[in-house]
């Protein structure tokens, strides 16, 4: 997990990305295809046994707290040994970079701080910046966050004020872009400025949208 510890900063602004379909497209179904190779379980079969609010959710909440842990629990649930490597190479899998985004977040970097809330658990948490989404690294640094770094997950405003406050950047002056417009909502209740990235809008369009967020503050003196 990564230190929570920051020390009292200038206000500026913050632009916070999700990241599965936003900064990736993600193909939820390839992933669940490739774990059902590993383990023999059917795509509803992996749902019952671990995608719920015993088994991922809580884990996007922070428990369990580790990656070790977390795979540890998976594999009871799915009473099979899925390795690190595996894991992480079938989520991995799953996802196709969108360059046009990515600019996008490198405009944003030359007018506040950047960076990424995933709902994730520990294990991808730990690997987010070497194996799941490394060409993120160079342009987000080490802002890359799991909800379960914060120990609550999105829709919950919580997830959003544990980052912000991390982050040493008022919600006031934060821009969150989301695919999820329960999410983006989440975000809004504490003060965020919220944009839904719906499937058809263009990265000029959700710059557009960062634009708009940058001049209403230039305005304000």
């Amino acid at each position: 997990m990564v230190s929570l510890r920051r020390g009292p900063r200038l206000t500026v602004m913050l632009f916070l990305f999700d990241m599965d379909n936003v900064l990736y497209d993600y193909q939820w179904r390839r992933r669940m295809d490739g774990l059902s190779e590993v383990t023999g379980h059917d795509f509803h079969e992996l749902r019952r046994r671990w995608w719920h609010d015993d088994g991922e959710w809580a884990a996007e909440r922070g428990d369990p707290p580790t990656g070790e842990e977390y795979l540890q629990r998976a594999n009871a649930a799915f009473e099979r040994e899925v390795t690190r490597e595996q894991w992480l190479f079938h989520r991995r899998s799953a996802m196709e970079l969108r360059p046009d985004i990515v600019a996008v977040a490198q405009f944003a970097a030359q007018h506040g701080d950047i960076a990424v809330l995933t709902n994730n658990g520990a294990l991808i948490g730990e690997h987010l910046a070497d194996t799941i989404a490394p060409e993120l690294a160079d342009v987000f640094g080490e802002n890359l966050f799991a909800t379960a770094h914060f120990f609550e997950r999105k829709p919950e405003p919580t997830v959003f004020q544990r980052t912000v406050d991390h982050l040493g950047i008022p919600a006031s002056e934060t821009f969150f872009v989301d695919d999820i417009p329960e999410n983006v909502r989440g975000a809004e209740a504490i003060g965020i400025t919220g944009h839904w990235f719906n499937p058809g809008q263009t990265a000029g369009e959700l710059q557009q949208a960062m634009q708009g967020f940058i001049d209403e503050r230039a305005q304000r003196g």
